[in-house]
């Protein structure tokens, strides 16, 4: 059996959920009680739509836009690191 916290939420409902958060002007703890979800789920939710916006692609307004590129710019700097560090491992093992 399935985790019974887990309950399967649509993608509508958890957008329909951060929408309500951010208009309402009520705390995260109170909309999310209201909702039935945990306050760390709706802070999880509202992270993830934030961050898919922002990396949608490009924005009319030069601070998203600004934003979204310097967020680009980070995960490639942490993928490229990544791939530095295993190609040091790599050599070294076949080095041997």
């Amino acid at each position: 059996m399935g985790d019974p916290r887990q309950r399967g939420w649509t993608e509508e409902f958890k957008r329909e959920a951060v929408r309500l958060l951010s208009t309402s002007g009520r705390p995260v703890g109170e909309v999310a009680a209201d909702l039935g979800v945990g306050k760390s789920t709706l802070t999880h939710w509202r992270r993830r739509l934030q961050e898919t916006e922002l990396l949608a692609g490009p924005h009319l307004d030069a601070e998203k836009e600004l934003a979204r590129l310097r967020r680009e710019n980070e995960i490639l700097r942490q993928e490229r690191d990544l791939l530095k560090k295993a190609t040091a491992f790599f050599a070294k093992e076949t080095s041997r």
